[in-house]
This record gives structure tokens, sequence and C-alpha cells, in this order.
């Protein structure tokens, strides 16, 4: 099965250039035969949308039944392309960053976030949520798991499992900090799968630097280094 991560650019608060950026790279997979096609923690609002104020991020986040939800799963059938999808959550009058996971024009599975890293905890209230279910879940007769960013170093024993983990994130650090760091992320991500892939995303306010990688065994077995976007490519 290929997996295509996408190291691409996004910007903050702008949901329909964030859009175009996933139905652009949606068409670039298929067309390289990937069964599913990978973004970072909250792509699709971009991961600093929220201003940490109640009323304004309410409407900034979208449900997950909600239309553009279902665009994006219209995208899935058109392209024959699964998508897993970072995003601002908004489940009633709960707040939550999510990851969707759609294919043949449904969603099959929705993820949030278990660890509180994702928001300004010290200025939110009890909008902004954290829940427990790590469960892996069935894409084309293949058993995944999907973990955020800061879960697989607050509490990585909670998504220890054979299964193949697919791991969005958002890291700001600079590609020279990456240089010591990418070895840490792999040693930590062994800590709960022997295979992980791990995707990034750009964008230039604030700065991040993208990146895409598929560790084995605690080492780093495929890159698409920083500062590049683009989308890589891997068949397991």
């Amino acid at each position: 099965m290929k997996f295509a991560l996408a190291a691409s650019r996004f910007v903050n608060g702008d949901l329909a250039f964030n859009l175009s950026q996933i139905e652009r790279d949606m068409e670039a997979a298929a067309g390289e035969g990937a069964a599913l096609l990978c973004f970072g923690e909250a792509f699709l609002q971009g991961f600093d949308a929220f201003c940490w104020r109640y009323a304004a991020d309410r409407e900034v986040a979208v449900p997950r039944d909600g239309a553009v939800m279902r665009q994006l799963c219209a995208l899935t059938a058109r392209y024959g392309v699964g998508l897993l999808v970072g995003y601002l959550e908004r489940d009633g009058e709960a707040l939550y960053s999510s990851c969707a996971v759609m294919d043949g024009g449904v969603l099959i599975h929705n993820y949030r976030r278990v660890s509180r890293g994702w928001k300004e905890f010290t200025r939110t209230d009890e909008h902004y949520r954290e829940v427990g279910d790590t469960r892996a879940f069935s894409f084309r007769g293949r058993r995944l798991q999907v973990a955020l960013c800061g879960d697989l170093w607050d509490c990585p024993a909670r998504f220890r499992t054979e299964h193949l983990l697919l791991w969005p994130v958002y890291v700001d650090v600079t590609p020279g900090e990456w240089a010591d760091a990418e070895a840490e992320y792999a040693a930590q991500a062994a800590l709960a799968a022997p295979q992980v892939l791990m995707v990034n995303a750009l964008s230039d306010a604030p700065r991040s630097w993208g990146g895409a990688y598929y560790f084995a065994g605690g080492k780093t077995a495929a890159r698409l280094p920083l500062g590049q976007e683009g989308i890589l490519y891997v068949d397991l």
C-alpha cells in the first residue's frame, strides 16, 4: 500500500487556500497510485488559526459532519485516494485538535488529540478539550493507528501497537535544530510502533519548515527534508 506524506504549505485562517492545497496534492497522489494522502496537524485551518478566545475560535473550527468535511469526503471519491488531515474540530460547544480519515466519499475515522500541548492551556477554558480514544481503525483492510504530535511525547505507551502508526505533527524547529532532533523523533516514535509515518507542514507566519519521514525501528528509513514543499511516497 502506497502512502503519500504531504509536506505542504498552509496559511493560518485561509480555509480556501488550504483546501486548494489539499486538492492539488490529492490529484498528484492519485497520479502516483497512492492509497492514502496524509497532512500535518491542524492543516485544514492552520495550526495557529485559533486566537484562544472562545467566541472567535468557535467560528474557526468545523464540525466533522459539516459542509467543509463533506467537501473533502467528496474529493476522496473523485480522486480515488484516501485522505488523512488534521483540523480544528467543533463538536457542540467543545473544540478539539482532531484528525479525520476519509475514503470513498465517507469519513471512516475521527481521532482527537489526547495531549494538551496543542493549545495555550493557561488561556483556555473547558471548551478546549482532549479525549482518550486511541484505538486502531481499518483502512482498505489494513489496521492503522493515529497519534497527533505531542501525544507520542506525553504518553507513548498509550499508542503502543504493531500496526503502522500515522503521526501528523506541527513542528517549528529550524533546519539547524532538526539536524539533532530528527534522531530524537525517530527514537520517540519507536516507543510506540516499529513503523511510523510522520508528516509536518510548512508555513510562513509563524515559520514552519515542513518535513516528512518514515521511521522504522527507531531510525529514519526515508525522508523529505525540511524546507522542501512536496510529497514523500512510501510503499509499505
